[in-house]
């Protein structure tokens, strides 16, 4: 396909963006919903202090594992941009196989571990029992989650991105539906209270993986690509799936760790000042979501591009991503500095810390412009194999520049929450500036080669 005219290419880029993007949006939805619904049980403040436990910690081991949608995705639209069909059902088999293994021995030791992980978070006994049962149910589905992970990963790199849509939207109906039986009780089946919430959101990841296994096996992907026909384990694509996933594993939970220690070193200036710096990240990462809708079309867009073997088509639809990206967080930008009090009063009802929050929210607003440029075009750089440079290049900036930084000018310099949030900028500005560099001046001759 070409790319000449800016308007078709707009269009070809966000027909691969939105449904990625709508497909995220009812991921969040999920936990939103485990929360409302475990909200109106009688006396909740326990179920939810144990669910907090228990999402974290679920979150942490699913983020860490689920980057083998990366490695998938980018393998695969390698493959398909050079009409490698037979590679690409390669690649998938040998994805499922991973995710099943890994998927296995997780869930047996998340589930043996659960109680033990729960009671080591907890402060009150009851609330680690609550929050040992919520996990030991929740991680019962990790094998599926992980098959669904891999199914993901390959229509992406197909530009299928609008089944990852109709995924999310099925998932989260299954999900209303077991919650309110399994929570409340219906149907003649007893309650569970926050275990139900668990075992509900496991029975809707079972359907979601059993949804991608009926799409895959229709007769429009079996004729194209044989799926199933020759179901081996390939080690060198194995190889190369981890080689390109671990580095994104990794950078997740680095990435994890210091925005945790950024909202801790919020808690040194005061409750107040932590409960703001809350709400803004919380802000933050729904508004920031549609860039990760963009960074998957750019994989797909650049790992085809790379296959086709046109490297200078790879870059032209990198850059052309990012600015489109730019757009959307220039003009979310500009609702964050200017009128902070729309997004604040729809997260919080407490004046007083909706008042702390509005310089940072208006700091965040600026940075966060420069955020789709590095997010964007570090997503192409995964697609032509460099994971291990976007992962390296975030993790330092984010521990040598960025959390002491924050520390420096918030507490050591006595600036208060301007002081920490006004490091946010200066670590999305430089991480943005070294991606964009590696990105327009890389070699991408030797980018990816083992691909």
């Amino acid at each position: 396909m070409e790319f000449k005219n800016s308007l078709h290419t707009y269009k070809y880029i966000l027909k691969l963006a939105i449904p990625a993007i709508a497909g995220l949006s009812a991921q969040m939805v999920v936990s939103l919903v485990d929360t409302a619904m475990v909200g109106r049980l009688p006396n909740a403040k326990f179920e939810l202090a144990a669910m907090g436990i228990g999402v974290l910690a679920t979150w942490a081991i699913i983020s860490f594992f689920s980057s083998l949608a990366t490695g998938t995705h980018v393998l695969v639209a390698r493959k398909y941009g050079s009409n490698d069909y037979k590679g690409c059902t390669k690649v998938l088999t040998t994805s499922l196989q991973i995710s099943f293994a890994v998927g296995i021995v997780v869930s047996a030791v998340g589930m043996l571990s659960a109680y033990t992980i729960s009671n080591f978070f907890a402060a009150d006994p009851k609330v680690g029992e609550l929050g040992g049962n919520y996990l030991f149910f929740r991680l019962m589905g990790v094998v599926f989650f992980l098959l669904s992970v891999s199914y993901r990963g390959f229509f992406f790199g197909i530009g299928k991105t609008r089944i990852f849509m109709y995924s999310g939207i099925l998932v989260n109906i299954l999900n209303i539906i077991f919650n309110y039986i399994l929570i409340f009780g219906a149907f003649g089946i007893k309650g569970m209270g926050l275990a139900g919430a668990g075992l509900g959101s496991t029975l809707a990841t079972v359907a979601d993986s059993i949804f991608y296994f009926l799409i895959i096996s229709s007769t429009k992907y079996r004729r194209r690509f044989n799926i199933f026909r020759n179901f081996k384990f390939d080690k060198s694509i194995a190889k190369i799936i981890a080689n390109l996933s671990l580095p994104v594993s990794l950078q997740n939970v680095f990435i994890l760790i210091a925005f945790l220690s950024f909202v801790a070193i919020t808690g040194l200036i005061g409750i107040e000042e932590q409960a703001a710096s809350q709400v803004v990240v919380s802000s933050l990462f729904i508004s920031i979501m549609p860039c990760f809708g963009f960074g998957i079309a750019v994989q797909t867009l650049v790992g085809n591009s790379l296959g086709e073997g046109n490297i200078k088509k790879a870059r032209f639809l990198g850059f052309t991503t990012s600015k489109l990206a730019t757009v959307y967080t220039v003009t979310v930008g500009i609702i964050f500095v200017f009128f902070p009090q729309i997004i604040l009063y729809l997260i919080t009802t407490d004046e007083t810390v909706a008042r702390t929050a509005m310089p940072a929210m208006r700091i965040a607003g600026f940075g966060q412009i420069f955020y789709a440029v590095g997010v964007v075009l570090a997503n192409g750089l995964q697609a032509a194999g460099e994971t291990m440079f976007v992962m390296l290049a975030d993790v330092i900036i984010s521990w040598v520049i960025f959390i002491p930084l924050a520390y420096f000018l918030g507490v050591y310099f006595k600036l208060g929450l301007i002081g920490v949030w006004s490091a946010i900028p200066f670590y999305v500005i430089l991480y943005s500036v070294v991606i964009f560099i590696k990105f327009k001046y890389g070699n991408w001759k030797k980018m990816g080669r083992y691909l």
